[in-house]
């Protein structure tokens, strides 16, 4: 998961060192207009600041100027947004011409990078009037108020569960689900336009958003760059027009906020761990209301609310081991679901990706998902990844097989053996969707074609060693055999298994046939630009 180095510096910005308090014309309403410095790195030999200028009056301010002298051995190398010029060691900041005014309550930053340690400027300056001079404004401009929303409440109101919370999708029938993957906009340039342009969004129902951090035992954003930050040209936005500079969300969330408008029936439910950060999931389970308190304040943040319609759990594995092991007992998932649920209230979704480990004594029989059952919409169980080259030297097997077959390597590690054990132990088949992968897993070094094969290590995939996308596998490794419900290929030394459209068909008429809720699957960026394996999910789901 990545994130932008600048932004994530400052995030952790340091203590203000400079604030400018000027009084503001009468022309531009009453208040005062602040230019604030604050450094956000220092590694000795250089540093980078941050300088906002905030509008605390009462009408729209048309430009700003910002004069100062640096110390010393300190000058400025690079800067952004905002026009700076130099003489001697004295430095004039200005507004964009491409910025629009800057409204009552509003702000905006700049930054630059400078040589040497930071040091406070001196002489500093705003529209004329100096630094140590003027007075703040007595309330807080209205764009910026001091109670939170009525939304947003600090108290939460005490709601029990329900006994049985919906469980239809708005437009009713079987639910198709995807996950967005947020670092998707990097290395594979995935964005939310592209579930629109690929005509994925007219036949999902839900997305999944991926992922929410639990550092500390709190929901936390994972990447406040892709999720909120990066501003988006025409060309990549979702309706085709361009972010601005002052607008207050951009990102990911602001593209999924026009999808929606788009597709009113598509539901986003942001989701929560996964294999990376399902570690703060032990300490969550140790004080679940704080936890459901920190995931409603992040969900239904004022910024965004109207974005997320449920949250959703992926913690891998509790009472069991995946990337961590967790040790908090049997009955921490259920309490942690249903103090969400109790937080969140009967009309959002609350949903979990849980294990699909069908084995005797498995995954499945370390927690209480049946006492779960109550508090969630539906579960997921993660009906791939049973077997891939995280083992290096094999055997060879698919990694998402649908049913057992002869010689597979470990009993209980396939989809109709994970939702037998879940509907037995009393979860109703109307709550469990079956999972497809949009991957494949491959080893190299094989010299047998047929499942069970020895390995020397992890076939090469464009991103991780191992993993490869379906539609890059299509075309250079394309399955022509079949085993357990699901597909495979052996090109030179490597071999791969993955879903192609024939038998996700036959894993979807499953689905029906066992009377599930529906499909879901790991993530949209796998699919080809025309979602081909969207349409076959749709298509098999009928």
């Amino acid at each position: 998961m990545r994130t932008s180095v600048r932004r994530a510096l400052w995030a952790g910005v340091a203590a203000v060192v400079v604030a400018a308090a000027v009084p503001v014309a009468s022309a531009f309403g009453a208040g005062t207009v602040t230019a604030t410095f604050a450094v956000a790195s220092d590694w000795g030999s250089g540093h980078e600041a941050r300088v906002t200028v905030a509008n605390g009056s009462s009408a729209a301010l048309s430009t700003w100027r910002i004069e100062f002298d640096l110390p010393s051995g300190t000058t400025i190398g690079s800067f952004w947004d905002a026009d700076v010029t130099r003489s001697g060691n004295h430095y004039v900041a200005v507004k964009k011409s491409w910025m629009g005014p800057l409204n009552p309550g509003a702000s905006v930053s700049w930054g630059y990078n400078g040589t040497g340690a930071y040091r406070a400027p001196l002489n500093c300056t705003i529209n004329g009037a100096s630094c140590s001079t003027g007075t703040t404004p007595t309330n807080p401009p209205t764009g910026n108020p001091t109670n939170p929303p009525t939304g947003n409440p600090t108290n939460p109101p005490t709601t029990n569960p329900p006994t049985n919370p919906p469980t239809n999708p708005p437009t009713g029938g079987k639910k198709l689900i995807g996950y967005f993957a947020d670092w998707g906009v990097y290395a594979r340039n995935y964005h939310v336009k592209n579930i629109h342009t690929s005509g994925s969004a007219a036949k999902l129902t839900h997305i999944l958003y991926a992922f929410g951090n639990t550092t500390g035992g709190r929901c936390s954003i994972g990447d406040s760059y892709a999720d909120y930050e990066k501003a988006y040209t025409a060309a990549d936005s979702v309706d085709g027009v361009a972010d601005t500079w002052d607008q207050p969300l951009r990102g990911n969330f602001n593209q999924l906020r026009k999808l929606k408008r788009m597709y009113p029936n598509l539901k986003v439910i942001y989701s929560i761990g996964g294999w990376t950060w399902s570690g703060g999931f032990t300490q969550a389970a140790q004080n679940p209301a704080a936890f459901a308190e920190s995931c409603y304040q992040m969900v239904e943040d004022a910024r965004w609310a109207d974005v997320f319609d449920g949250i959703d759990i992926d913690w891998e594995y509790p009472n069991a081991c995946g990337l961590s092991c967790d040790a908090s007992g049997p009955n921490a998932f259920k309490n942690v679901m249903a103090a969400l649920r109790s937080r969140f209230g009967s009309s959002a979704l609350v949903t979990a990706a849980i294990t699909a480990d069908g084995s005797n004594g498995g995954k499945i029989d370390a927690t209480d998902y049946a006492g779960a059952a109550n508090s969630v919409n539906w579960f997921m169980p993660m009906t791939y990844d049973y077997f891939g080259a995280f083992a290096p030297q094999g055997p060879t097997a698919p990694h998402s097989p649908l049913t057992s077959y002869t010689g597979i390597p470990q009993a209980g590690f396939n989809s109709d053996a994970a939702i037998q054990k879940l509907k037995s132990k009393g979860i109703p088949a109307s709550k469990l969707l079956l999972g497809v992968g949009f991957y494949g897993r491959g080893w190299s070094g094989v010299t047998q074609e047929a499942p069970g094969g020895t390995a020397t290590g992890p076939a090469t995939g464009t991103y991780e060693a191992g993993i490869e996308d379906y539609k890059v596998l299509k075309n250079t490794c394309p399955a022509n055999r079949t085993i357990g419900g699901t597909a495979y290929a052996k090109c030179g030394s490597n071999w791969w298994s993955y879903d192609t459209p024939a038998t996700i068909g036959g894993k979807m008429s499953y689905a029906n046939g066992q009377g599930l809720a529906g499909g879901f699957f790991w993530e949209l960026s796998g699919d080809t630009a025309n979602g081909e394996l969207i349409s076959a999910m749709k298509n098999g789901l009928g």
